[in-house]
């Protein structure tokens, strides 16, 4: 009983000290940039994209680049390795009207979240 017992906290020990990165992932937040369908600006520091229709994304700026931009501006993203394929905020590059935006946050929402945004800003 008492090997049972120290066999169980042993392999609950391991269990808590395995790294986050063998750990699966709930989902894939990844996406191409030619996935890429359509943008709204949702404010000076707000932009919402959508992804093939199959999700959208909400990127905070920390500057106010997109101040006075509206929704029929053309925005530009490139994805900074070369490969297309945008996991986090650091993978993206973006310029509103020649000025470069600094992208201090980029979250997918969710169905419900998305389906909540006001027609107005709806991507």
């Amino acid at each position: 009983m008492k090997t049972a017992s120290i066999l169980i906290a042993a392999a609950g020990a391991l269990l808590i000290a395995l790294p986050a990165a063998a750990q699966p992932k709930a989902e894939n937040t990844c996406f191409w940039t030619r996935d890429l369908r359509n943008h709204t600006v949702g404010g000076d520091h707000v932009l919402y994209f959508d992804v093939g229709g199959r999700a959208v994304y909400k990127v905070e700026t920390s500057d106010n680049c997109l101040a006075g931009a509206s929704s029929s501006d053309p925005i530009v993203m490139v994805n900074r390795g070369g490969s297309g394929q945008i996991c986090n905020k650091m993978d993206l590059d973006i310029s509103v009207r020649g000025a470069r935006c600094i992208v201090s946050n980029m979250t997918k929402l969710s169905p419900a979240e998305a389906a909540a945004l006001p027609k107005k800003i709806k991507p």
